[in-house]
């Protein structure tokens, strides 16, 4: 998935601990050739292929359960995280490339494509149709939590439940460790003092996520682009927003931390009611002016 996969976990001996291993590299093989966008290949990709042409196209029922979430959050976030963004995913890939700003137009014809609500779902065929021509689905937005959801029900195959599973920052726990029943200690940035002022998170049966742009950005006459796309825009966030969510389990922080960091603070506290069980704590600065908040049972 281009990026750092870790899992800590606790076996009853060896023999089971390495099978374990291996069966969750198979898990993370597999699913990274269903979703991943970059490989031409991929399952996902292949859909992307038909759209446009009136075709229902039968699924693995991976793919089926990342969309079927994806739309569901598309929907109660009313199009702040988009599955089928991956036409503006393209364009702005090639502008960090080569530094090279997508034109208007580039954008307005990119956007003709993107939509939610182009995608139907057919659950008792498990069937996905696209009715718009040059779709192309993207759920990197979702898609390491979704595979860290996948890698926990591994473990728990072999009897494993105290596990810690980490892809680039999308962090899912299991029961606590043996020695440590509050739970995984895990750091988290507190946006308090700089990048590198940390609080530690005790973590158990819970994901936990951060998105911002300390890292992956694009700067264009002047101007920071974050990674991270408004997909009504087709544009990174302009200004500087760093979102924490902690959830049931990893998709859901996985997306809503693109959720919270597009809706920004003032919104978010309103959004927040769509998502029962779900806690955030955000960090705008708009403008030069630093705003804070948190969920009231989200304690950094």
């Amino acid at each position: 998935m281009g990026t750092q996969f870790n899992v800590t976990f606790y076996a009853p001996d060896s023999l089971t601990a390495i099978r374990a291993n291996a069966a969750v590299s198979a898990r993370m093989d597999s699913l990274n050739q269903i979703m991943s966008d970059y490989l031409d290949g991929s399952e996902i990709n292949r859909l992307s292929a038909t759209s446009g042409s009136g075709q229902w196209v039968r699924v693995s029922p991976e793919l089926f359960d990342v969309l079927r979430k994806s739309i569901s959050i598309a929907r109660l976030s009313k199009g702040r995280f988009d599955p089928t963004i991956g036409p503006l995913s393209l364009l702005w890939r090639r502008a960090v490339r080569r530094k090279e700003f997508p034109s208007p137009r580039e954008r307005r014809t990119a956007r003709q494509s993107v939509g939610y609500r182009f995608v139907e779902l057919d659950s008792v065929t498990r069937s996905v149709r696209l009715r718009q021509a040059r779709m192309r689905l993207d759920v990197g937005g979702i898609g390491q939590g979704f595979a860290i959801d996948e890698a926990l029900i591994v473990l728990r195959g072999f009897g494993i439940r105290s596990a810690l599973i980490d892809i680039g920052g999308d962090v899912l726990a299991g029961d606590a460790p043996p020695d440590q029943p509050d739970g995984w200690r895990v750091e988290v940035s507190s946006g308090k003092a700089g990048d590198t002022d940390t609080l530690t998170v005790n973590l158990k049966n819970a994901a936990i996520t951060t998105s911002g742009d300390t890292y992956r950005y694009l700067e264009y006459e002047g101007r920071r682009y974050s990674h991270v796309m408004n997909p009504r825009s087709g544009l990174g966030l302009r200004h500087f927003v760093r979102a924490t969510v902690l959830a049931p389990d990893g998709y859901r922080a996985d997306a809503l931390t693109k959720v919270f960091s597009v809706a920004g603070w003032r919104k978010s506290r309103r959004l927040i009611e769509r998502f029962p069980g779900v806690q955030l704590y955000i960090l705008e600065n708009k403008n030069g002016r630093l705003r804070r908040w948190q969920s009231a049972e989200f304690r950094l």
